[in-house]
């Protein structure tokens, strides 16, 4: 499957012959994060956190309405951007799913890959300079499992995040993957479940939601690219997503880490949906998680910069104000910030 072309095209224009990329073993790539990087529960103290003292007490808040909002049953959604993963973070989240404190994990493909990459060999985050100029950047052939996995699961008419995760952990599933596109030297278990947060959703039955562009991800770049399955795929995830935004009527959660527009694009659409369908918003607690300086008189300022920074303008400010909550925008460098988050969520347990 992964050597045939998938995306026929009939009609005027030119388009690339994507059977001319040549692949490479994942496992000789050279890659700058490995276990060793990742933050684990058991070794969060030898992190020394810096932070202002309001940005601390309003990390501390959102712990708090996290850890209020599971024991009173309501929802607890987060959205990551990738690097999360590549940061070595995943462990952390991974962690709070399994123990019942977030409803639902969304984030972007490349979320997806580098916890996938995790998962498979232990390693994640590929050394983009070094590999660019040779035309080998993102050409790693098991992304041809990524793939496989979409076009079988766009069959079975599942969503992204679910097929991945019953890549991982669905013995027979994966056999039916591996089957058709492993070659003679490639992977054929995922070695590192305990760090992997796709695993973590799909074995405690949280969804894991991917909200996938198309020419983004490395995965789009090879044979076995399926653009169709990829986008059915994600559109079901997005479904999944607006679904779990239902449940804010009585309050949540949501936070955004690091997306500077897929997440914020995603929930604003998706509050508008749920709640032209009768099922408004009601008490929430939005938190945005990013490096940015904000500035709150730029959010209704076309003329300020600020005013374009879609996750402080929709996350922190027109969302809550929307919807009776509140935003909160927490500054800082997310090595530092969600470990912190991760600690006093755990302190309030």
């Amino acid at each position: 499957m992964a050597e045939s072309y998938r995306m026929d095209y009939g009609g005027k224009y030119n388009v690339f012959d994507i059977g001319q990329i040549n692949t490479y073993p994942l496992c000789a790539r050279s890659n700058k994060v490995t276990l060793d990087d990742l933050v684990r529960p058991e070794n969060l103290d030898k992190i020394t956190v810096e932070l202002p003292d309001r940005t601390c007490r309003d990390i501390e808040t959102v712990a708090r309405a996290m850890v209020s909002c599971r024991k009173s049953d309501k929802p607890v959604v987060i959205f990551s951007g990738a690097h999360l993963v590549k940061n070595g973070l995943g462990p952390l989240l991974a962690d709070l799913v399994r123990r019942g404190l977030v409803t639902l994990v969304a984030g972007n493909c490349a979320t997806a890959i580098h916890d996938f990459e995790l998962a498979l060999i232990g390693q994640t985050s590929e050394n983009v300079p070094d590999a660019l100029g040779k035309g080998q950047f993102g050409m790693a052939y098991e992304f041809a499992y990524i793939n496989c996995a979409l076009s079988e699961g766009n069959k079975y008419k599942l969503g992204f995040g679910e097929s991945l995760g019953r890549m991982i952990l669905d013995e027979d599933f994966r056999n039916q993957i591996l089957g058709a596109v492993a070659k003679g030297n490639s992977p054929r278990d995922f070695a590192h479940l305990e760090v992997s947060v796709l695993a973590a959703c799909y074995e405690k039955n949280v969804p894991f939601t991917v909200h996938a562009g198309i020419g983004t991800d490395v995965i789009d770049q090879h044979p076995s690219f399926d653009g169709q399955a990829k986008g059915g795929c994600s559109g079901r995830d997005f479904l999944i997503y607006a679904k779990e935004i239902t449940k804010f009527t009585h309050g949540g959660v949501l936070i955004n880490i690091g997306s500077a527009v897929t997440g914020p694009e995603v929930l604003l659409k998706a509050v508008s949906m749920v709640a032209n369908a009768g099922k408004v918003p009601n008490s929430i607690i939005t938190a945005d998680f990013d490096l940015r300086q904000h500035n709150p008189d730029a959010m209704n300022d076309e003329s300020l910069q600020g005013y374009y920074y879609r996750d402080q303008k929709s996350v922190a400010t027109r969302i809550p104000q929307a919807f009776a909550g509140k935003g909160f925008y927490i500054q800082g460098n997310q090595k530092q910030t969600f470990p912190l988050l991760y600690r006093k969520v755990i302190g309030q347990l």
